[in-house]
């Protein structure tokens, strides 16, 4: 079995481009996917930007992203992007790994709402893996930890930026390979003891020491 983990950067798209009955509030602008082959190794990775056919890159997604319109204006669009990107994708037994269902999503509606007709991605949407579950009930929480915080938990060094969809889909890769090489790794100590600490301090919340935590980290 190899895995592909993959993650999405999107932009809004205004109600005023919404045809009726079939809104498409977001729109794909970056898709990044590493490649894990069957001893849990990261063996290659795919990127492209996309250019939005409904949406608009604004001022906070660009500053969020760091998604310039220059990334944007000679990308492929949608369609052209997909097929891209499924023929990057092993023909071997496959499964796609991201952070939340969120992604998975937003690849149903957009082929969905666009007419998009895609066999082999349809295939793997279907065996999706949500990523984050593993990870949250590693870390003993019943809420949803963010990536950066499971980053943290887990003693891994975050390569590249927060959201940008490759830097993204290669942290989460790396989440993925730690935990299925060796399920039974110990958390980062500091980690553990703030959250042993917000678990008796009615006085502190989980948030306040993990701030705590990112003091220094850059």
């Amino acid at each position: 079995m190899k895995y592909v983990v993959v993650d999405l950067e999107m932009c809004q798209v205004p109600k005023f481009s919404w045809d009726q009955g079939k809104s498409l509030r977001n729109e794909t602008i970056q898709i990044g996917a590493v490649l894990v082959d069957e001893n849990y190794e990261i063996a290659s990775t795919f990127n492209t930007y996309v250019k939005p056919e409904l949406g608009y890159l604004d001022y906070f997604i660009s500053k969020l992203t760091g998604i310039t319109k220059e990334d944007l204006k000679d990308a492929p669009i949608f369609e052209d992007a997909i097929n891209s990107f499924m023929e990057w994708v092993p023909e071997d037994d496959v499964k796609c790994v991201s952070w939340s269902m969120s992604d998975m999503h937003q690849f149903k509606n957009e082929m969905a709402k666009k007419n998009i007709k895609n066999d082999k991605l349809a295939y793997l949407l279907e065996s999706w893996i949500d990523y984050q579950i593993p990870v949250d009930e590693k870390l003993g929480m019943e809420r949803n930890v963010s990536l950066e915080e499971a980053l943290i938990a887990t003693d891994i060094i975050q390569s590249g930026r927060a959201h940008d969809g490759l830097d993204d889909a290669y942290n989460t890769a790396l989440l993925f390979v730690k935990m299925e090489k060796n399920p039974d790794f110990e958390l980062n100590k500091m980690y553990s003891y703030a959250k042993e600490e917000a678990t008796r301090t009615l006085s502190y919340t989980m948030g306040d020491l993990f701030k705590g935590m990112m003091v220094g980290v850059g």
